[in-house]
């Protein structure tokens, strides 16, 4: 439980009149005493005014990438365009001596907008191949999976399939003792 400084002061008043020892009237009151002996050391050095509550001031975090190096890292960045974040970060690693992984080189860049994103090329399935077969054993299609079969272990199942359309033969294996483990 937090106490305004008010009450700090008060306690340490009421602890220092008392007839009692420290100890038992601070057990009385359900204040630890390493607590007490905090707030009458501030009292002490400071003063009323030091029992105030301060507002707990960020600290520099320890792993955050320090500004100048930051800024170093987006100059070669914008020098060398053509580079990912992975290269950008060992060439930065080995050029400057400084190690930054390629994941923070990755968000610092994109947080100064200079990743570009990906080129995506939109394709379609088409209804059909362009190019027909005209014979068999010109286009063959596969498909591998595997399967448990309890009490005799895990199969490899292999389906081929030559895919001119008179033939459309078939061939499927299965392979016993593909794959072992308790999965």
């Amino acid at each position: 439980m937090r106490y305004p400084a008010s009450e700090k002061l008060e306690i340490i008043r009421l602890v220092e009149r008392a007839h009692l020892p420290a100890r038992r009237t601070l057990e009385t009151l359900g204040i630890l005493p390493s607590t007490f002996y905090r707030w009458y050391d501030r009292y002490q050095a400071g003063g009323p005014e030091a029992l105030e509550d301060k507002p707990s001031i960020p600290r520099r975090v320890w792993n955050r990438i320090p500004d100048g190096v930051r800024k170093r890292i987006v100059d070669l960045a914008l020098d060398a365009p053509e580079l990912s974040p992975r290269e950008l970060a060992t060439r930065f690693t080995d050029t400057e001596s400084y190690f930054v992984s390629e994941a923070s080189v990755y968000r610092l860049l994109k947080a100064h907008d200079l990743i570009a994103s990906p080129a995506f090329v939109v394709m379609k399935a088409a209804d059909e191949f362009k190019d027909k077969t005209t014979a068999p054993n010109q286009l063959w299609q596969t498909d591998f999976t595997y399967l448990k079969v309890i009490g005799w272990g895990w199969f490899y199942l292999s389906t081929i399939l030559d895919d001119f359309p008179p033939s459309r033969s078939q061939r499927t294996c299965f392979v016993p003792g593909g794959v072992t483990g308790g999965r």
